[in-house]
């Protein structure tokens, strides 16, 4: 386990899908200039008891840092993701899924 309880098996099955930001789309396999680009861990849903594949990505520092605790479909309307070019049709297609689930479990 890393030291946000992702398994090894987790951790290796998203390593592998996430090349880039699950966000923004930021390539990850270009060298990172800034601290803001490199990857980090997201639950795509605020809840860190849902340890699934469909829940745990990769995306950048910055969008991470950006999206905190807020809700995906509030933060997706943010100001940050307006400037960046993020919105519904723009990310990839885990986060599609997951705002799919959040709607029909609304």
């Amino acid at each position: 386990m890393n030291r946000w309880n992702i398994p090894p098996w987790l951790e290796a099955a998203v390593l592998q899908r996430d090349k880039a930001c699950v966000y923004c789309r930021r390539d990850f396999s270009v060298p990172a200039l800034s601290r803001g680009e490199k990857p980090s861990w997201e639950h795509i849903i605020n809840d860190e008891a849902i340890i699934t594949r469909t829940n745990i990505s990769l995306c950048c520092v910055s969008c991470n840092a950006s999206k905190g605790a807020k809700d995906l479909r509030i933060w997706l309307e943010s100001n940050y993701c307006k400037e960046k070019g993020i919105n519904r049709s723009t990310v990839a297609d885990v986060v599609k899924t997951a705002l799919a689930d959040i709607e029909k479990a609304a």
